[in-house]
């Protein structure tokens, strides 16, 4: 497999100087903790419930991109695939707490699951009150009924989206946990890599996979997936996620969703849109109306080509944060 050409200078800096051009991305509303990869809003009303997001950079625009009206405060990122450290978290939210605690989301990952909750442990002991959302919607790893077991991938976008607005119209830290926890639960995702991403540092390969063949439900870093298999037409390829999918919640004739297809790297918008066809087909023949639909690059992998899926059921409520408007670097939703 050859090793990809990245656009980089010194490999060992190359995520410094990536979170140095993405403050520079928000035109000054944005500042960097110094000595860490601790990103903050500089105007946050008094008051308010925090939001903090976080994970491993090499994913971009998340976290980092994700900070502005109506998303998140803050965000703490890693190296490339590897978590913040408690310091970097503890910075973070320090900067961005108002008094009213911080809400933390973030996917379920061991080392996000460990430095989260080790540095949730070291603001308690400073007086800083604060809750966690770990997205956990990977279907293609754990049972249902085996939640702590899921991955968090792209549904990621529609947690912090929601926590983002009951944070900004919300003024109790548990009220906001709350809505952020239904729509972590109302949400399910898969994936599928087609070639992989590779690490800038070493420029090797996350992982390796046959030029005819694809891996139905790889995780965001490369993890394995559900089965390999050798290459198909797209819609074969969408029929095989969409079925679990589906099944898991499960979504039901007459549900109203979000829909997200996320672009892992490198795939086309061309070939996203061939999917997304696919997709609202079968939710059209499943009476499964979609109030809502993104689809583009918001949680990458490097380079890896491939995307995946994700539906979150509604209601009202969740509709209301869904709808309110928000600007970032990354997102952008009217």
């Amino acid at each position: 497999m050859k090793t990809p050409k990245k656009i980089l200078n010194d490999p060992r800096h190359a995520t410094q100087e990536m979170m140095e051009g993405l403050v520079l991305g928000y035109d000054g509303r944005v500042s960097k903790v110094e000595g860490h990869g601790a990103f903050f809003l500089k105007e946050i009303p008094a008051g308010k419930v925090a939001l903090l997001v976080g994970g491993g950079s090499g994913h971009e625009p998340i976290f980092g991109g994700f900070l502005g009206r109506n998303l998140a405060d803050g965000a703490a990122a890693g190296e490339v695939f590897t978590s913040p450290s408690p310091q970097t978290i503890c910075e973070t939210a320090r900067a961005i707490n108002r008094g009213k605690g911080v809400v933390f989301v973030y996917g379920n990952y061991s080392g996000d699951n460990m430095n989260f909750d080790m540095a949730a442990e070291f603001l308690a002991a400073g007086g800083i009150d604060t809750r966690t959302i770990r997205v956990r919607d990977d279907v293609a790893v754990g049972a249902p009924d085996r939640p702590d077991e899921r991955r968090g991938i792209a549904g990621d976008v529609f947690v912090i989206k929601i926590a983002g607005g009951a944070a900004a119209e919300l003024d109790s830290l548990n009220e906001v946990a709350r809505v952020a926890a239904k729509a972590e639960a109302n949400t399910r995702s898969m994936g599928v890599a087609v070639s992989p991403g590779s690490l800038p540092e070493s420029g090797k390969p996350t992982f390796e996979l046959g030029d005819d063949e694809i891996e139905i439900g790889m995780g965001a870093h490369g993890e394995k997936g559900v089965k390999r298999q050798k290459m198909t037409t797209a819609d074969d390829i969408v029929d095989q996620m969409m079925a679990p999918i589906l099944r898991d919640l499960p979504y039901s004739r007459g549900d109203e969703v979000a829909l997200l297809i996320n672009n892992l790297g490198s795939t086309t918008m061309f070939e996203l849109l061939i999917a997304n066809r696919r997709v609202r087909q079968i939710l059209e023949r499943e009476g499964i109306t979609v109030h809502r639909s993104l689809v583009g690059s918001w949680l990458t992998s490097q380079e890896m080509a491939g995307f995946s899926i994700s539906l979150m059921k509604l209601d009202a409520e969740l509709k209301h944060y869904l709808d309110l408007p928000a600007s970032s670097f990354g997102f952008t939703s009217l």
